[in-house]
């Protein structure tokens, strides 16, 4: 039996021009068409890195989002250039890349992500109860928080500089950012990657109440699937057993995603007082770190088995 690999907060490969660090990947130039894409084991909540990596987590993400890219290929063509991201680097690098990269294309990426909720909760649950709608989208009266909607909803999102937070915007807005016909192809294709991914979590036990990608355009124009894709980073995941009861009582449904640690870090008392959602991040215990371990490997058994 072959030990876990050690955890990986930050990669640190001298071989490759670092072109990014994000709230997960560090992104790495291969030539100028391509891109190595290494996932740590950084985790994010409310837009602030923590400290403390969720060890595996880095490798969890990329073998779901390897699986989505697989079953959601005749929807949409994807970034992934089909070569082993070990093939790039040094050997000594090797340890650092295995498992938890992707070798994708260079894309012109597009400055919106697109988001899809088939359920009410997060930030569109709070949206809602203000004014009955979500970015823009009319929703009936009387839904509850994690609410099943009668049907998934497109509500794009600006994305934000890394440290700050994304920002809800309307689709009006998004067709200003990328005009008419993109903003139409992109909400078309997300829905139905939505729905398709959803119909099949479904079978497994698994709910996505909602779920963000993100796109770019390859030399062609052509719109790609890029990034991440349907992970617990990206998604909301929600075990079927537990929701029924949750949505009952008005609360959250037990979750597969950072849900599990958003609501610590909303509980969590520093000096006394709640966390302002600022950097430093709280410092979290080990208990914390395990469960939101095991969160991310159960989800992936659950969707692979």
């Amino acid at each position: 039996m072959t030990s876990p690999a050690p955890s990986l907060h930050t990669s640190s490969l001298k071989s490759l021009p670092l072109l990014a660090r994000g709230k997960v990947r560090d992104n790495y130039a291969v030539g100028t068409d391509r891109i190595l894409m290494v996932a740590s084991d950084r985790i994010s909540a409310f837009d602030v890195i923590m400290g403390e990596p969720i060890p595996g987590k880095g490798v969890l993400l990329t073998q779901m989002a390897l699986f989505w890219f697989d079953r959601l290929g005749h929807l949409c063509p994807n970034h992934l250039t089909g070569a082993a991201p070990e093939s790039v680097v040094t050997p000594e690098e090797v340890a650092q890349v295995k498992d938890r990269s992707m070798l994708v294309k260079r894309l012109k990426p597009i400055p919106v992500e697109a988001v899809v909720r088939g359920y009410l909760a997060g930030s569109g649950w709070k949206e809602y109860q203000q004014g009955q709608s979500v970015c823009g989208v009319p929703l009936p009266a009387g839904l509850k928080n994690a609410s099943k909607l009668p049907e998934p909803i497109f509500t794009p999102a600006a994305k934000a500089e890394a440290g700050a937070h994304d920002e809800n915007i309307s689709y009006e807005h998004m067709v200003k950012v990328v005009g008419p016909a993109l903003a139409a192809q992109i909400k078309k294709i997300s829905i139905e990657i939505y729905r398709t991914a959803a119909a099949f979590a479904l079978s497994k036990g698994i709910i996505i109440a909602d779920t963000k990608f993100e796109f770019g355009l390859d030399e062609q124009g052509m719109l790609t699937l890029m990034d991440e894709v349907l992970t617990p980073d990206s998604s909301r995941y929600w075990p079927v057993e537990g929701y029924e009861a949750a949505f009952a009582a008005g609360q959250n449904p037990p979750s597969y995603d950072k849900q599990f640690l958003r609501d610590w870090l909303e509980a969590v008392r520093i000096n006394g007082k709640p966390w302002d959602k600022t950097p430093p991040a709280p410092h979290l215990p080990p208990d914390v770190v395990a469960k939101t371990a095991a969160k991310y490997q159960e989800a992936l058994q659950r969707l692979t088995a």
